[in-house]
């Protein structure tokens, strides 16, 4: 059986009594005999037998099973999977960088305080915010901290009452999730025909609800590529009960440059450096969630802090007496390794060349749109930014469903877009080209997603029972799900 192709399981590979390895003989005075009883196992542990070679190439076939931004093209919507620049990963690399240590003394890592510090600086002139903090770990997480933020603000001013977050039906499932975390109730707010939130819909909610609105949490353009035109009208409305605007900066990329979430009327925010500045993100991490803030909130961020002194020239690290600050809300200072390769980014574009990042952008998913719509359902039309949703194949009656389509692409050797996201359409198809791929790539990916809705006009069962060509089939992933078969032992016993 060819590995490569199969993926046989390292034990399936196991010969007795074969070794990839020899270790140095025993310098200690102690025996393993001489160890406490209750340390040691009762029978060897089963672990396959391999020489170095077999264990090499195992391994290595295997990796070339996964796919990543780095293979081919990832169109994966609503999350904005990048190319990282190498430049970037090599400068976060450093030892000066990677081998610091977050306890020891600030006055022996200066440079990486001044990072910090200026990378908050940049983030606050990109979204005209006052302050940033970036402590959060994650997109999630920053979320979580800027509701905490408005939470705080709402309590300083001794009105408890305001517990409730307006919620887009289109937003991110961490929405809600961080709302609730936060202890907050969730009001989601309606969508009109054109894919943006409904005035009327909101006009509604803030009469009845109005002195019990903490917040309105808003992710522009929205979950389906489209503007949110009426946030001036939507801001007036929140701010005028009492509320404060939240800005999910998932999808900033459009709007790098070009126009800034502070001067649209929001009071919050956070931003997904590994979203929108160099780090590809998946598959747990890492991550970065910074969080900004208008003028009058500064005081509500977490610590600690990096504080620059003007007399003496130094970055300190300050816990301090900050009265109001949310406090601690996780491990020293986050990711400082996705910072390095944010901050990286930023300067190497420069103010000039970061306002191509949106147009970019929009010009890469428009160009796809408008090439795929005749064979592809579009449900709301006109102009979109970074990505656009597509409500499956538009012949209906091949039968061909989305996940089809889906699982096709795989033995075309591309990674599937977002599918049945947002929840808005029976069949979405979600794709973010971002504006990191070429032309000849994006014609690469159209003419395979033509050649797809071909196939399920003329040949449906080719589709309905893709992949062909990947190392195993369509697989049962509600069965997986609730039954998985995690260790060797059971896998032989089933097989």
């Amino acid at each position: 059986m060819n590995n490569r192709l199969y993926g046989n399981l390292i034990f399936e590979l196991s010969k007795p009594g074969r070794r990839g390895y020899s270790l140095p003989k025993n310098e200690y005075k102690h025996k393993l005999g001489e160890l406490p009883a209750h340390l040691l196992r009762a029978k060897d542990a089963e672990l396959p037998e391999c020489d170095e070679m077999t264990v090499v190439r195992h391994y290595t076939n295997l990796s070339h099973n996964n796919f990543g931004v780095n293979d081919g093209f990832y169109p994966l919507g609503s999350c904005t999977m990048k190319y990282n620049p190498v430049i970037n990963e090599e400068l976060a690399a450093l030892k000066e960088f990677a081998g610091k240590h977050p306890l020891q003394p600030a006055d022996t890592c200066q440079t990486l305080l001044f990072i910090y510090h200026d990378l908050q600086k940049q983030l606050c002139a990109l979204t005209g915010l006052s302050e940033f903090t970036l402590n959060p770990c994650a997109g999630a997480h920053g979320e979580l901290t800027g509701l905490m933020v408005i939470r705080a603000y709402h309590q300083s001013r001794g009105d408890d009452k305001r517990t409730k977050v307006l919620i887009p039906d289109s937003a991110h499932g961490t929405n809600p999730a961080s709302a609730a975390v936060c202890g907050l109730e969730v009001v989601e707010v309606k969508s009109d025909p054109d894919g943006l939130v409904s005035l009327e819909h909101l006009e509604e909610l803030v009469k009845e609800q109005g002195e019990s609105i903490a917040a309105m949490m808003m992710t522009n353009p929205n979950t389906l590529g489209i503007f949110e035109k009426n946030i001036p009208e939507i801001a007036k409305l929140v701010h005028d009960c009492g509320g404060l605007m939240y800005y999910d900066g998932a999808n900033l990329n459009p709007m790098l440059g070009y126009c800034r979430p502070g001067d649209m009327g929001f009071d919050v925010m956070h931003i997904n450096l590994h979203k929108t500045f160099s780090t590809p993100h998946g598959g747990g991490g890492p991550g970065s969630g910074p969080v900004g803030v208008r003028e009058g909130l500064e005081c509500f961020l977490p610590t600690p802090r990096v504080v620059y002194d003007e007399e003496t020239n130094e970055y300190s690290v300050e816990t301090g007496d900050y009265e109001q600050s949310l406090g601690s809300i996780g491990s020293f200072f986050g990711n400082f390794n996705v910072m390095v390769k944010a901050y990286c980014y930023i300067l190497s574009l420069g103010k000039e060349n970061i306002r191509m990042v949106g147009p970019l952008a929009t010009l890469n998913a428009t160009y796809i749109k408008e090439s795929l719509k005749d064979d592809y359902l579009l449900p709301i039309g006109g102009l979109n930014k970074h990505e656009f949703v597509f409500d499956g194949l538009k012949d209906k009656s091949t039968g061909v469903t989305t996940m089809d389509v889906a699982k096709r692409l795989l033995d075309y050797g591309y990674h599937a877009p977002t599918i049945y996201f947002p929840l808005l359409f029976h069949e979405s198809l979600m794709i973010e080209p971002t504006e990191n791929e070429s032309k000849e790539t994006l014609d690469g990916f159209i003419e395979v997603m033509h050649q797809i809705a071909q196939e399920a006009r003329e040949n449906p069962e080719l589709v309905k029972t893709a992949p062909h060509l990947t190392p195993i089939g369509r697989v049962d992933d509600v069965l997986a799900a609730k039954h998985p078969v995690v260790t060797f032992r059971q896998m032989q016993q089933e097989l």
